[in-house]
């Protein structure tokens, strides 16, 4: 055979070579990519088991569903209202957003100051940490079903005749727990205050029968004298006890 022809049938070293260099570049970058593969599945497992997988499984969840709506029927002031309402709405935010009954305030919004008391078929409430569902079908008595500018309630002229407020922002709630209280008062009912004097029998409501039972109302402004004072005139017992 001619020289020619075995030397064309044998590959140039140089061709053998760069082809060699490139497929270790392949294989190279090969095993690379699978080295990062298993690095970002180990950090993810890693993860898994320091935190939970429950948890890594949650985080990847997309974000919260659509609020669920609530059909809703409840007397308010007398007035039954039927809505349908996000079931994690507050009956204060309720009554100040969808029906602008603006007159029970948001003070804390904890349940600590009281400004937002109601009356929940009679029973002081508040209506910050109460769901709006959990009233379905009962009867709710905000400041403005009390009375009006010409129409006041008995407590209501109390609180003007012995001056039991000054800002004002805290006094619908403090009139509406009066006005409970009151009712308790007429039904027996008890506080820390009777269990301590022993008169557990109808307790007369003293100052500090009144102090205590409307300790869950914070006046900012400090006039729990007047206050105390406006209660007391309504019970009968007229001067301080």
């Amino acid at each position: 055979m001619p020289p020619c022809a075995e030397v064309a049938d044998t590959p140039d070293t140089e061709e053998v070579s760069a082809h060699n260099v490139e497929q270790n570049d392949v294989e190279r970058n090969d095993i690379e990519l699978n080295r990062r593969q298993f690095l970002t599945v180990s950090g993810v497992l890693t993860a898994g088991i320091a935190t939970g997988l429950p948890r890594v499984a949650a985080a990847q969840q997309p974000s919260p569903s659509a609020p669920q709506m609530f059909p809703l029927s409840l007397s308010i002031n007398k007035q039954v209202h039927r809505l349908t309402v996000d079931t994690r709405t507050t009956l204060l935010d309720l009554l100040r957003e969808n029906l602008e009954l603006t007159g029970s305030k948001k003070g804390c919004d904890h349940g600590q100051c009281g400004a937002c008391t109601v009356l929940l078929n009679g029973r002081r409430v508040n209506s910050c940490l109460t769901l709006a569902v959990a009233a379905q079908g009962s009867e709710v008595t905000t400041i403005e079903g009390l009375g009006d500018a010409l129409h006041l309630s008995p407590v209501q002229k109390a609180f003007l005749e012995h001056d039991g407020f000054q800002c004002g922002y805290c006094t619908p709630g403090q009139i509406c727990s009066a006005t409970a209280l009151l009712e308790e008062g007429k039904h027996g009912n008890l506080s820390r205050i009777s269990f301590e004097t022993g008169k557990t029998e109808h307790p007369e409501l003293t100052d500090n029968e009144i102090r205590e039972r409307m300790s869950g109302n914070i006046c900012r402004c400090g006039a729990y004298p007047n206050i105390v004072a406006a209660v007391r005139s309504l019970t009968g017992m007229g001067g301080a006890a």
